[in-house]
């Protein structure tokens, strides 16, 4: 890796979501764009925000952030005992926008977008522009309902898609529902906001957060510890000095954390940073 970063070019000063944007950005090469990318975007939705395009290294063919973000040819290729829901999600979901795996928690799955698109999501085929949005208002009275009729949920994990893109109003009416549920005693929000749009972490959205009056924690989902840059190290202290709990969530991936120095560094830094390391 040079350590080199290129400076952005000016339109990457807002979202990246289609394969001429990749080019027009340095992400790609017009011989990339030839390879199949347009397909690959066809598929799978694109997204890659202004915090995460200043980290990568363009000079870097195998820089550990764009490994995670940018679309590669190579995402066509399916092997046959490869699944479209390969953690079983559509099993164990009761009703939508619920999945209810394990006794005492269920995810509740509000929304369907994110700020970026990370190649190895294992929920890639649900996810994205072409999907679902957010939830309709009749799926989520029946969750709700779900919840408030089965007295051994003790957990509610917010999840997506990415649960932070919610504007604080709507954050905060899932909340305040989830304030009326007595036997739930936690919420979790699993996120990748305050290092991909550290910017939307404001008083309004924390506000919100906390409006259920339950115990909140978040799991912070960063495999590289370029990730925490200064801006999500400031985001993250405002999460913490709001009073919520962090505790991390990280995907071993090939050419990204795959070596034990990268994989001490991402901890440390997470410590440095408050976040509690959790989820490997």
């Amino acid at each position: 890796m040079s350590g080199q970063h290129n400076q952005l070019k000016p339109t990457s000063a807002r979202p990246i979501r289609t394969p001429a944007e990749l080019v027009e950005t340095g992400l790609l090469t017009a011989e990339d764009l030839a390879s199949s990318i347009d397909a690959v975007a066809e598929r799978y939705a694109i997204g890659i925000s202004p915090a995460i395009a200043a980290l990568i290294d363009r000079n870097d063919p195998k820089d550990p952030i764009a490994r995670q973000f940018v679309p590669d040819a190579a995402e066509l290729n399916v092997a046959p005992e490869e699944r479209e829901d390969p953690i079983g999600d559509l099993a164990h979901s009761p009703v939508e926008g619920i999945v209810h795996r394990y006794p005492d928690r269920v995810l509740l799955k509000a929304v369907h977008v994110c700020p970026v698109y990370c190649r190895f999501c294992f929920r890639r085929e649900m996810v994205g522009p072409q999907g679902l949005g957010t939830l309709s208002p009749e799926a989520m009275d029946e969750a709700f309902a779900y919840i408030a009729n089965h007295p051994e949920i003790w957990e509610v994990i917010l999840t997506g898609g990415e649960p932070l893109m919610l504007s604080p109003r709507r954050l905060a009416e899932i909340m305040q529902r989830l304030h009326a549920i007595d036997h739930v005693k936690i919420v979790r929000f699993h996120t990748r906001v305050p290092v991909v749009e550290p910017e939307r972490i404001n008083e309004a959205l924390i506000t919100a957060m906390k409006a259920s009056g339950k115990t909140a924690y978040i799991a912070l989902h960063a495999n590289h510890p370029r990730e925490l840059a200064p801006s999500a190290r400031e985001a993250c202290a405002r999460l913490v000095d709001s009073g919520i709990v962090m505790i991390s969530q990280s995907v071993l991936l090939k050419g990204v954390n795959d070596d034990p120095d990268t994989l001490a560094a991402l901890m440390r830094a997470f410590v440095e940073t408050r976040v509690k390391p959790y989820y490997l």
